[in-house]
């Protein structure tokens, strides 16, 4: 989605509580940061969130709060929270609703998904609690692009960056300094 783009109105589980999280309850508050990863096991999406993490009290300082979203399941996100020490949300987004909305979900492919489990990765399992044994290659769903929004408090985009290649990230003192 653009920046300059309204944020369409989402409400998420925390990964913590399970409780509904509301992005016009967050808004209210003032500015928004929104991380999105693929999952705790991506060493660069956990590199990102351990870099946020580390920058979370200059997040606070600035009025803003920031989230994590990830299609993980809640006892997967709650791994992520406590294995990594996070101080914000992390969200459920299943399926990528939210991430679609935003232009940023993609499905995963059969070879990517036969790749994914030879390193023992297991979407399926690991995004919907479903057994392996239980899922044909191929059905793993779909993944958000690792992507940073910065929301102002009224809903409006500020900005948007996003890339194809897991490895590239926005970098999180450059949107701490839009704030």
């Amino acid at each position: 989605m653009p920046v300059g783009s309204m944020l369409p109105r989402f409400a998420l589980p925390d990964s913590s509580t399970g409780r509904e999280v509301h992005s016009e309850d967050l808004l209210s508050l003032g500015p928004l940061i929104i991380s999105f990863f693929r999952g705790r096991w991506d060493p660069y999406c956990v590199t990102e969130l351990e870099m946020w993490r580390d920058l979370y009290p200059e997040v606070r300082r600035r009025r803003a709060l920031l989230i994590a979203v990830s299609p993980q399941t809640l006892r997967q996100g709650d791994f992520a929270v406590q294995q990594h020490e996070l101080p914000f949300p992390l969200l459920r987004d299943e399926h990528c609703g939210v991430a679609e909305q935003l232009g940023i979900a993609y499905g995963v492919t059969a070879e990517m998904d036969r790749y994914y489990r030879s390193i023992l990765v297991s979407l399926p399992f690991i995004n919907s609690g479903r057994n392996v044994m239980d899922t044909a290659a191929g059905d793993a769903g779909r993944l958000p692009l690792p992507a940073t929004f910065l929301v102002a408090g009224e809903g409006q985009i500020r900005f948007a960056e996003g890339y194809a290649d897991h490895r590239v990230r926005p970098e999180p003192r450059d949107v701490l300094a839009l704030l």
